[in-house]
């Protein structure tokens, strides 16, 4: 009934999403298709759909690029070596005072650059209170920028208990469009007012932080702590120098296709981060305005970068013949086992095949680029 009334055509859209995953999949599982090696998306197009005769659809997909090398080692490029000022050090034991600070509160004095007020709020524009724009027993860091234009600097001064008007001008780019580039006041009542105190720079202190009875050696060992975190930058930085020298020097070209997949994938890297820090991908679109497809072609640039990396890294292994062995695999098993708090036994038991294959490609370019920059 349902055909003879719409057509056969109706049917044929489920019958393809039933068909072209399946048959995809026998293709690329069979002889010729393992020959190939696919780096994107297919993008199928249908040739033949029709009752009584065969369904016909072709699958485009982009296949990995041949890399021609040029030099990509001993290049003229510095390692340097890294050092640590009475600055840097000084910089560190504040970020561990400002950890280990508690927050007091004070009632003897007005508000200063740096502290916390506790505010009630409402905003105005042209006389007419705006949606958003209230709020009560707000924390506000003064100095923080948290909220628009000058409104932190104009409650300097203010103590607690004392009412008064803030005016402001919402920037042109502002989220709502009804605020953007407005003139705005504020009617702000400061409720309290809270300071962050500081430990003192002590042996004590550094009991309380650290496995050492003395300041002193307390700031040896976050010394040493900082030459190391320092060099590691500094490595990094080189690294990457030495290997841009190297992708310069190679000739390849990538399809745009897997470009796209690449960047699909990043974005599907930064949902799932956000995703453990508490925040969907549809929140974060709504807050920011933006689509996937936007996402995706802000990332296309770092995609670029980051195949023609792997590939350049992956054309010197092949040549040099770079070989994991046992021993390196078992060291990764290790390594992800003490970054997840599991057991190696845990680690090899989540991993599929496929997990565990592209490890091995992953270390084979970490060797690469160890034996670049050597």
């Amino acid at each position: 009934m349902v055909e003879k009334m719409y057509g056969a055509a109706i049917f044929y859209e489920d019958a393809a999403n039933e068909l072209i995953p399946t048959a995809y999949d026998e293709f690329m599982n069979s002889e010729e298709g393992k020959e190939l090696d696919v780096v994107s998306q297919p993008e199928i197009d249908v040739v033949q759909v029709e009752k009584g005769k065969a369904f016909i659809f072709t699958a485009d997909v982009a296949l990995r690029p041949e890399v021609e090398l040029g030099e990509y080692k001993g290049f003229d490029i510095e390692k340097k070596t890294a050092e640590v000022t009475d600055e840097d050090l000084d910089a560190e034991l504040d970020k561990v005072r400002n950890q280990n600070s508690r927050t007091i509160t004070v009632e003897d004095r007005p508000l200063e650059m740096g502290d916390t007020a506790i505010i009630d709020y409402e905003g105005f524009r042209d006389g007419e209170a705006f949606e958003g724009g209230k709020g009560e027993n707000q924390e506000l860091v003064l100095g923080s920028h948290t909220f628009v234009d000058t409104f932190e600097d104009q409650l300097v001064g203010k103590s607690i208990g004392e009412e008064c008007e803030v005016n402001v001008t919402f920037p042109e780019e502002y989220q709502a469009p009804e605020l953007a580039g407005k003139a705005a006041v504020f009617k702000v009542k400061v409720n309290g007012i809270r300071v962050k105190e500081l430990p003192e720079l002590n042996d004590e202190f550094a009991e309380e932080v650290s496995d050492f009875d003395t300041l002193e050696e307390y700031k040896e060992d976050l010394k040493k702590k900082l030459a190391e975190q320092k060099q590691r930058d500094l490595d990094t930085e080189y690294q990457n120098e030495v290997l841009a020298k190297a992708v310069e020097n190679a000739k390849m070209e990538i399809p745009d296709a897997m470009v796209t997949y690449q960047a699909q994938q990043m974005v599907n890297q930064y949902a799932q981060q956000m995703q453990m820090q508490g925040l969907s991908m549809d929140t974060f679109m709504q807050i920011t305005g933006q689509t996937l497809d936007d996402l995706t072609n802000q990332m296309k640039d770092q995609a670029l970068a980051r195949i023609k990396n792997s590939l350049v890294l992956e054309a010197i292994a092949a040549k040099e013949g770079v070989e994991i062995t046992e021993e390196d695999i078992e060291a990764e098993y290790k390594r992800m086992a003490e970054s997840y708090g599991m057991t190696e036994d845990d680690v090899k038991g989540f991993m599929t095949d496929a997990d565990k294959e592209s490890m091995k490609k992953d270390l084979e370019i970490q060797k690469a680029l160890e034996l670049i920059t050597a």
